[in-house]
């Protein structure tokens, strides 16, 4: 029998006995999960500890299940517009509880899955919460039972959890956060959501496409505050379309419940506190951001470092933590909190765990919003560009040129990119209209290997497609758009 394991890039030295791992990983999500295979997949013995299902958040409460919901609008909204493109259609309605039955269909297809994928690279799944006892040890605790592992390195990705505004009435029982959200039984009428970012956003369009009257209330100026305000105003134009009521400037003071069993939201000016009209709904949403996930986890008990500001673990550019066999990634770092990111982060750790150098880079970040129209952006913006007084040269195209965009009916919106006006390097861009979320890809491939707009302008594109208006705004940022008047 062989005693030691050589894998390429490091020795895992003699091979664990009983309760004894390599990799250790708290938290099974999009971090986890992925972190555990390709751990397995190297020759770690690895075991992820996981207290519900492995998948985590995003597959189960987040990205996975809103996305199948906004699937669900999409087909509404176009058989509602059928007329537009030749076709009748009567009485068409929503069948909630089919939509919510499919979006659980999806979710319970792909954790299955992902279940699979860990029992075939022999990935031990602990289910329970764990705990961290010391820097090699950690305690699985089950309604029935308590156990103790070793491990030579422990991966934490316990990620993250929906906050709630410390305001009046904040936890009555009409007051949901987005897993409840999720878990709705029935439409409500009406629903005031308070934050206007992502979460709040995707969510606002979700329910008014199903008929839900809606209102948001966001404190900043703008909806979407973190992305450039042109694209920021397609969605709220849109959203207006769509019969949201948006109040931005807005702080939420307090909510109470009226005499017809809505709650009622009380808010005022952000900045002079000058009183609003309230503002009722059936349900209230928070939707006001995320926290790293920390509670029971004994992270400062052990002695790991903590952010001062996000209050994650704080990491270095490797994943590592302050206690040099424990790495963490994912949301519970309190950096860019994105399921692809922690997927990356989980990469990484284990490359560097294994004793591969590997570093991790944030230039290339795609981010996507499903939103109506998307929204996708990576690399710099123009805001932050002109912020850091950086020249740019900036090339546009809108879809309203674009034939597929013209044939699908959705020609709302914009390609932007951003480039070094003496390399032509693309060092960021942004899209907002029909598959931004799935164009960006393109995008982001040139904002990581610096690529110019010069050989993406030259890069034969098919006709007719929506990356069409890509390789139009490659033009616009060189020498001018080819099917753009000045």
């Amino acid at each position: 029998m062989q005693e030691d394991r050589i894998t390429v890039g490091g020795d895992l030295g003699p091979v664990p006995g009983p309760g004894e791992y390599d990799i250790a990983i708290v938290g099974g999500g999009p971090g986890g999960y992925v972190a555990a295979i390709y751990g397995a997949r190297q020759g770690a013995r690895v075991a992820l500890i996981e207290k519900d299902t492995p998948g985590g958040t995003c597959l189960t409460r987040g990205c996975i299940p809103t996305k199948a919901l906004v699937r669900t609008t999409e087909v509404y909204k176009t058989m509602q517009e059928a007329v537009r493109y030749g076709c009748r259609g009567e009485n068409i309605q929503v069948d909630f509880a089919r939509a919510m039955a499919r979006k659980n269909r999806v979710v319970a297809g792909l954790v299955k899955g992902v279940q699979s994928l860990l029992a075939k690279h022999g990935v031990t799944v602990l289910a329970g919460e764990g705990r961290l006892v010391d820097r090699q040890t950690i305690q699985v605790k089950t309604v029935e039972a308590e156990t103790l592992i070793r491990a030579k390195h422990i991966i934490v990705a316990t990620g993250s959890e929906s906050m709630r505004l410390p305001i009046d009435g904040a936890l009555g029982e009409d007051i949901i956060d987005s897993t409840q959200a999720l878990e709705l039984e029935e439409l409500p009428r009406s629903m005031v959501i308070i934050g206007g970012g992502v979460i709040g956003m995707e969510f606002a369009f979700i329910f008014a496409r199903l008929g839900v009257k809606v209102t948001v209330i966001e404190y900043l100026d703008q909806i979407l505050a973190l992305i450039d305000e042109d694209l920021s105003q397609e969605v709220f134009r849109s959203a207006r379309t769509a019969g949201i009521k948006i109040y931005t400037g807005a702080k939420a003071t307090s909510i109470m419940e009226g005499e017809d069993g809505e709650a009622i939201v009380a808010f005022e000016h952000a900045k002079t506190g000058e009183a609003l009209p309230m503002v009722s709904g059936e349900k209230v949403l928070m939707a006001v951001g995320r926290r790293p996930f920390l509670r029971g986890l004994g992270v400062t008990e052990i002695g790991l470092e903590l952010e001062a500001n996000s209050r994650g673990i704080k990491v270095d550019h490797t994943m590592q933590t302050s206690i040099e066999n424990v790495y963490a990634i994912g949301d519970v770092t309190g950096k860019l909190m994105l399921a692809h990111v922690a997927s990356h982060q989980g990469l990484v750790a284990i490359d560097n765990i294994l004793g591969r150098k590997c570093v991790m880079d944030y230039r290339a970040v795609p981010n996507a919003i499903f939103t109506d129209p998307e929204i996708a952006a990576v690399g710099m913006s123009e805001k932050e560009a002109k912020t850091l007084s950086k020249a740019v040269r900036v090339g546009r195209f809108p879809f309203a040129g674009n034939g597929k965009a013209l044939t699908l009916g959705m020609s709302r919106g914009f390609v932007k990119l951003i480039t070094e006006p003496d390399t032509g390097v693309i060092i960021g861009g942004s899209i907002v209209g029909p598959g931004a979320t799935d164009l960006i890809g393109e995008v982001t491939l040139a904002v990581q290997h610096r690529l110019t707009a010069e050989q993406v302008a030259r890069t034969i594109h098919a006709h007719p497609t929506l990356p069409e208006a890509i390789f139009e705004a490659a033009w616009a940022a060189e020498s001018g758009a080819l099917h753009l008047a000045d």
